[in-house]
């Protein structure tokens, strides 16, 4: 059976003043499949996901979710199109309470057709939950507390229970684990693979490269903007190409 095609990326290109931050770059993410992107720092990741959220237009090259030309779309409408993405550095509103964060998103038009009654009480039943299932204890008083007083850790899981209630098919997320602790890490790689087996689709950016391999099932790898490998994990981290970018020519292993 031919898999579906859910995002193509053709020909991206960006450059910013002479410099060339994404060249070229082509790929496709069928239905099911889970993708990991890498690289050494400053190599085009966060730009290749600025190009196909929306939040930076391309050069030259097109963007097709769906089989929709989603190129240079602004991101609200990619979210309601089902794309949703975090950012590195977090961005809630830290003087709101945790769980309120979810209340602004939750009014979107794409999860306002979701919901029944649409009353505000529903809403933060809804926020409640979303933040237990990325590991906020329910019982406890995290999610009523106010955002700026959080863990680091906390302030990530938030920005995932952000792009969650948005009720994705393609989640997006640019380097979550910066900042977690190992015990933190840990506790999130299993949230992460029970949303890929819900059904959703990920691409995510990270440079924990042990825990990546056992979220995805496809990396690439970016150098100097332009796209050095596509394969399975074990197929990536075995190519000469790839070693060299991390650990120069005589590197043997990185993962």
């Amino acid at each position: 059976m031919k898999k579906k095609e859910l995002l193509k990326v053709t020909g991206l290109s960006k450059s910013f003043g002479g410099v060339k931050a994404v060249d070229n770059v082509s790929f496709t993410l069928y239905e099911g499949e889970s993708i990991g992107v890498i690289g050494p720092n400053g190599s085009g990741k966060s730009t290749l996901i600025n190009l196909i959220t929306g939040f930076l237009k391309p050069d030259s090259g097109t963007v097709i979710y769906q089989g929709k030309d989603i190129t240079g779309i602004a991101p609200y409408k990619a979210v309601n199109l089902g794309i949703a993405r975090s950012f590195q550095m977090v961005r809630p509103f830290y003087n709101m309470e945790a769980y309120k964060n979810l209340i602004v998103p939750l009014y979107s038009p794409r999860v306002k057709k979701q919901l029944k009654g649409g009353s505000y009480g529903d809403r933060d039943e809804i926020a409640i939950q979303l933040l237990e299932d990325v590991g906020f204890e329910r019982e406890s008083q995290i999610p009523y507390k106010i955002t700026g007083s959080l863990p680091h850790g906390y302030l990530k899981r938030l920005e995932l229970a952000r792009c969650l209630c948005l009720e994705p098919h393609l989640v997006v997320l640019d380097e979550l684990f910066s900042g977690m602790s190992m015990s933190e890490v840990a506790s999130t790689v299993p949230i992460l693979e029970r949303i890929i087996d819900e059904g959703r689709n990920m691409i995510m950016i990270e440079h924990r490269i042990r825990e990546l391999f056992r979220i995805v099932n496809k990396i690439i790898c970016l150098n100097f903007g332009r796209k050095i490998a596509e394969g399975t994990p074990e197929e990536v981290m075995q190519m000469k190409e790839v070693k060299e970018a991390y650990l120069g020519s005589e590197g043997e292993s990185i993962a």
